[in-house]
């Protein structure tokens, strides 16, 4: 991987956003309610767990997402910019992230509405770093 034209910063700025819109995407505003019945997570499940390591480990994922979504853009993007990032998180979200989660889902038997909201969280976070890491190159 060639990091040599990598916005550091804008990598930085595009995981911390994609990390607060989680905290929105499956806080109490939009789904984390219907998540957690979806998941089966009990608020006893949800209290004992080790939050620290969760979200500081979700952080250093998304951190890495968003380092590779740059290199990326900066191999097959010629001009980026704000529609181009954003239209390639929304193809990479769809073929690689939509797809992977659906064959997991299916053998799990998951419900369609946990991957609805899981999948959409996925799709909305790279469109999002796409279209951060497009303007910001």
């Amino acid at each position: 991987m060639d990091f040599s034209g990598i916005n550091w910063f804008a990598v930085i700025v595009a995981a911390v956003s994609a990390f607060m819109l989680g905290a929105v995407w499956y806080g109490t505003l939009l789904f984390g309610k219907r998540w957690q019945t979806l998941t089966q997570l009990s608020d006893e499940e949800l209290a004992e767990a080790n939050m620290g390591m969760i979200f500081g480990t979700a952080f250093v994922l998304t951190l890495i997402i968003s380092l590779a979504l740059a290199v990326l853009i900066n191999a097959v993007l010629p001009a980026p910019g704000l529609v181009s990032g954003l239209l390639l998180g929304l193809e990479v979200s769809l073929v690689f992230v939509a797809t992977s989660f659906g064959i997991n889902y299916l053998f799990a038997r998951q419900p369609m509405a946990l991957y609805g909201i899981d999948v959409g969280y996925m799709v909305a976070m790279f469109i999002l770093m796409g279209a951060i890491l497009g303007v910001w190159r």
